[in-house]
C-alpha cells in the first residue's frame, strides 16, 4: 500500500501565511503530529478473515465459468479414461549388492569385488539403476525375447503400431517401446530395486520384466568375465617385461660393484624401495664417528670436574671432602685438636705431653694437606687423559672421513642402477601377485545381483484408473479456474464493494455509505438512518485519524464528478457541528457547485467574489440550520476558478478561515481533468476521496492519487458511496454476504474496527506545522 506523503506550500505567499497559522494560543496552534507510517492490514487480526471473503466473493461472481472449467476438465478425464487401453503392470525385484560373495577369501576374490569395495555405495546403486534403464540392456531383453520378429508386439504393448513392413518390426522401434513401457526403481534405504512392466497383454508383462532381471545378471557376468580376461591377458605380457628388466637391471648393479670394489652390507632395516648404501667404509666412520663424540663427552666431563677443583680451596672440593681417607685424618686431627685444648688446661705448653700432641696434630695435618693434593692431581690427570683420547679418535675420524668421501664418489653410479634394480623388482612382485589372483579367480562367476521376486501376470489392470484420472481431471481444472478468476478479476477495474476498495487503489477504506432509499437531504438530517449511521461513523473515524484529532483543514474530493462529495462534505461538517464544533463548509467547486443546493441557501456571492474582490468573507459566510456551522459557497461560475484558487489569496483565506473556525471542509472539484484539486490539495491538512460504488475504475482511482501526490498532499483513505449492500449480495449471488456492512436501525458504529485499526495502525505525517511543510 502507498504511504500518505506530506505537503509543499504554494510559494512565497504560503510560506508568509505560515508564521501565522504557528501563533500561540489559537484552535490549531499545535500541529496536527503523527510519525510518517504506511497503513498495513497484513498485521491486523481480520486480515485472514477478510481475504478469505475477498476469495469467496471471487468465487461466487465467476462461479458459472469455475464450472464450465472444471466440469470440462472432468469430462476430459472420463473421455480419456474410457478410450484408454487397459494396461496391466508385472514387477520383479532383485538386489544388487556392492559386491559379490568373497568365494576365495581376502584379496582372492574376481576384479568386480575388488572395485566394488572402493565404489561407494549410493553411487554404485545408482549407476546399476541407469544400466536398468540404458538402451544397452533393452537390446539384449528385446534380442532374448525376439520381440522384433512379433509383428503385433506395438499393440501387445498398448501403443499404436508403427508403419513398417508386414511381418517385421525393426529392433530400435521394438527397443524404444521396451524402454518407454518399463521403469526401474530403488526402494526407500535398501539395496532392491523394482523393474515394471506395462502391457495390455499380462504375460508379456510378466515376461518382459523377468527377463530385464536375467539380462541384468548377465550382462553383469559378462562385463566381469571380459574385464577379468582381458586383465589376464595383459598383466602376462606386463609380467614378462618387467622380468627381463629385472634381471639387467641387476646384472648391471653386480658388474659395476665388483668394478669399483664396493663391499655392500645386507642393510636388513633399509625400507622397501630405497637404496641399500651401508658399506665397510661408512661402518668404520659410524663407529668411529661414535666413540669420538663418547670420548668428546668424557673429556668435556673430566675439564668440568678440574675446572670446579681448581676454582675452589683444596679442603673445600666435594671430590675431597668424600674421600674416606681425608675424612679419617679430619676425624683424627679433629680428636688432636680437641685433646690438645684439654692438656692445656692441666698443662703448660712445655710440657711433653702438649708437645706429643702438637706434634702428632702437625703429623696428621701434614697427611691431610698431601691426600687432598693427590685427589686434585688425579683429577687433573682424568681429564688430560680424556683429552687425548679424544683428540686421538678425532683424528682417526677425519682420516675415516676422507676414505668415506672418496667411496661416495664411486658410489654415485652404484645408486643409480641400485635404485634401478629396486624398482625393477616392487614391479614385478606386484605383477606376479596380481597374475596369481587373476588366474585363481578365473571360471568363478559369482554375481553381485540376485532375483528376489519373479514377476507374475497381474490380474487387474494398473491403469486408466478413473478416480485417479478424475482427481487430476479435478486438480487440473481448479486450477485452469484459479488462472480465469485471477484473469478476469484483473482485467475488471470497477470498484464494486469495500474490499476493492484497498485491493484496487491502495488506500484504506475510511467508511462505506449506503446508497440513500428516499430523499438525501432527509437522510442526512436523520441521525439514525442507514446513511446517517454511516457518515457518522466516518465522522468518528476521521476525529481519531491522527493522535491530536481531527485535521483542522480536510478536503473531499473525488476521482470525477458525482460520486458524493458533496454530500460527504455537508455530512461530515453538519456531524461535527452537532458535537459542538464550529465548523464551516466551503464550497471550491467554483465551476459546478452544488453545496448551496444541499444546504438550502442561496449562491449569489461567495468563494469566487471574496477571490475577486466582489465581496468580503464577512460578508459571504452562511450560518445554518445546524447549530455551530457555517457555508462559504462557491458564488458565481468562473472559467479561471483554477487560477484563483492557486493564487496566495486562497491560501490566506484558508489560513484565516483556520484560525476562526475549528475544522473547516472544503468541497473541492474532481482531481481528473482539473487543476483545481491540486492547488487545495497543497494546502488541506487531510484529503478524503469519494469513491462511487459500482462506477469508480481502478485505474481512475489511482491516476487521481498519482495527481494528489504530485502535490505531497496527505490522503486519509477512500470512502466508498452509493453502495448497495442488498444488490451486491443478492445479484447473481456475487458477492456473498455483505451484511456487515449494512447499519442497523438501533444505531452504532459497523467501521468501529476500521477507525480503531486506523488510528493505530496509519498515522498522518503531520508532525510539523503547515508553514513549515510549504516551506520543505
Amino acid at each position: 500500500m502507498p504511504e500518505p506523503v506530506g505537503m509543499s506550500g504554494p510559494g512565497r505567499a504560503g510560506k508568509q501565511m505560515a508564521g501565522a497559522r504557528g501563533r500561540a494560543g489559537g484552535p490549531h496552534a499545535a500541529p496536527i503530529a503523527a510519525a510518517e507510517r504506511s497503513y498495513d492490514f497484513s498485521a491486523d487480526e481480520s486480515s485472514v478473515g477478510q481475504a478469505l471473503r475477498s476469495a469467496r466473493a471471487k468465487i461466487r461472481r465467476h462461479r458459472v465459468p469455475i464450472a464450465i472449467v472444471v466440469a470440462l476438465a472432468l469430462l476430459v478425464a472420463l473421455v480419456a479414461t474410457l478410450l484408454a487401453t487397459p494396461l496391466y503392470e508385472a514387477e520383479a525385484s532383485v538386489q544388487i549388492r556392492q559386491a559379490a560373495d568373497n568365494v576365495l577369501g581376502e584379496d582372492l576374490d574376481s576384479d568386480r569385488a575388488l572395485r566394488a569395495s572402493s565404489l561407494d555405495a549410493e553411487r554404485f546403486l545408482n549407476s546399476q539403476l541407469e544400466i536398468l534403464r540404458s538402451r544397452g540392456l533393452a537390446e539384449r531383453v528385446v534380442r532374448k525375447l525376439d520381440l522384433a520378429a512379433d509383428p503385433g508386439f506395438a499393440q501387445e504393448m498398448g501403443m499404436a503400431a508403427p508403419s513398417l513392413a508386414p511381418g517385421m518390426m525393426a529392433e530400435a522401434t521394438a527397443t524404444a517401446i521396451v524402454q518407454e513401457r518399463t521403469t526401474a526403481i530403488l526402494s526407500r534405504d535398501t539395496d532392491i530395486a523394482r523393474i515394471t512392466v506395462a502391457s495390455a497383454d499380462r504375460a508379456l508383462a510378466a515376461k518382459i520384466a523377468n527377463a530385464f532381471a536375467e539380462e541384468l545378471i548377465a550382462a553383469n557376468l559378462q562385463r566381469d568375465f571380459d574385464s577379468a580376461a582381458y586383465a589376464r591377458t595383459f598383466i602376462a605380457g606386463q609380467l614378462e617385461d618387467a622380468r627381463a628388466d629385472l634381471e639387467k637391471s641387476e646384472r648391471a648393479l653386480n658388474d659395476y660393484a665388483r668394478q669399483a670394489r664396493l663391499i655392500r652390507l645386507d642393510d636388513a632395516g633399509a625400507a622397501e624401495g630405497t637404496v641399500r648404501n651401508t658399506s665397510v667404509t661408512v661402518g668404520n666412520l659410524a663407529m668411529l664417528n661414535e666413540a669420538a663424540t663418547a670420548a668428546g663427552a668424557e673429556r668435556a666431563a673430566a675439564e668440568a670436574r678440574w675446572q670446579a677443583e681448581r676454582a675452589q680451596p683444596l679442603l673445600s672440593s666435594q671430590a675431597v671432602l668424600s674421600n674416606p681417607t681425608v675424612q679419617a685424618l679430619m676425624t683424627r686431627r679433629s680428636q688432636l685438636d680437641a685433646e690438645l685444648q684439654a692438656q692445656r688446661l692441666r698443662y703448660v705448653d712445655e710440657h711433653p705431653a702438649i708437645r706429643e700432641l702438637q706434634r702428632q696434630l702437625e703429623v696428621t695435618q701434614a697427611q691431610l694437606q698431601q691426600t687432598a693434593t693427590q685427589i686434585r692431581n688425579a683429577t687433573r690427570t682424568q681429564y688430560l687423559a680424556a683429552q687425548l683420547a679424544e683428540d686421538r679418535l678425532r683424528e682417526q675420524v677425519g682420516n675415516q672421513e676422507q676414505a668415506t668421501l672418496a667411496e661416495q664418489d664411486r658410489t654415485v653410479r652404484y645408486n643409480t642402477l641400485a635404485r634401478e634394480a629396486d624398482t625393477n623388482r616392487a614391479l614385478y612382485d606386484g605383477l606376479l601377485q596380481r597374475s596369481r589372483q587373476l588366474n585363481a579367480a578365473a571360471g568363478i562367476a559369482a554375481s553381485n545381483i540376485a532375483i528376489i521376486d519373479r514377476a507374475r501376470p497381474p490380474s487387474l489392470p494398473s491403469s486408466p484408473n478413473l478416480l485417479h484420472n478424475l482427481l487430476v481431471g479435478l486438480a487440473a481444472g481448479l486450477l485452469l479456474a484459479a488462472v480465469l478468476v485471477f484473469v478476469r478479476e484483473h482485467l475488471d477495474e470497477i470498484i464494486r464493494i469495500p474490499e476493492d476498495v484497498e485491493a484496487k487503489s491502495g488506500l484504506p477504506l475510511l467508511g462505506v455509505i449506503p446508497a440513500a432509499s428516499g430523499d438525501l437531504v432527509q437522510e442526512l438530517a436523520d441521525p439514525c438512518s442507514f446513511v446517517g449511521e454511516a457518515y457518522a461513523s466516518l465522522r468518528g473515524l476521521v476525529l481519531h485519524a491522527s493522535p491530536l484529532g481531527l485535521p483542522q483543514i480536510l478536503m473531499i474530493t473525488s476521482a470525477r464528478p458525482a460520486e458524493g462529495k458533496t454530500t460527504t462534505s455537508y455530512a461530515l461538517a453538519a456531524g461535527l457541528a452537532r458535537m459542538g464544533r464550529h465548523v464551516i463548509l466551503v464550497d471550491a467547486d467554483m465551476r459546478r457547485p452544488s453545496a448551496h443546493q444541499i444546504a438550502g441557501t442561496g449562491n449569489e456571492t461567495g468563494l469566487s467574489s471574496v477571490l475577486t474582490d466582489l465581496a468580503t468573507l464577512e460578508e459571504v459566510i452562511r450560518p445554518l440550520d445546524v447549530a455551530g456551522l457555517s457555508i462559504l459557497t462557491a458564488g458565481p461560475t468562473l472559467s479561471n476558478a483554477g487560477e484563483l484558487l492557486a493564487t496566495p489569496r486562497f491560501a490566506a483565506l484558508l489560513e484565516q478561515l483556520a484560525g476562526t473556525f475549528d475544522a473547516v471542509i472544503v468541497d473541492s472539484p474532481p482531481v481528473l481533468g482539473l487543476a483545481d484539486a491540486p492547488a487545495i490539495a497543497a494546502l488541506a491538512d487531510a484529503v478524503i476521496l469519494v469513491v462511487e460504488a459500482d462506477v469508480a475504475r481502478r485505474r481512475t482511482v489511482r491516476n487521481a492519487l498519482a495527481r494528489l501526490r504530485q502535490v505531497q498532499a496527505v490522503v486519509l483513505g477512500a470512502t466508498l458511496t452509493k453502495f448497495d449492500a442488498d444488490a451486491a449480495a443478492h445479484s447473481n449471488s456475487a458477492y456473498g454476504n455483505l451484511d456487515y456492512y449494512r447499519y442497523p436501525a438501533y444505531g452504532g458504529e459497523p467501521d468501529a474496527l476500521n477507525a480503531a485499526r486506523l488510528g493505530s495502525r496509519w498515522e498522518l505525517p503531520w508532525t510539523r506545522s503547515r508553514g513549515e511543510r510549504r516551506r520543505a
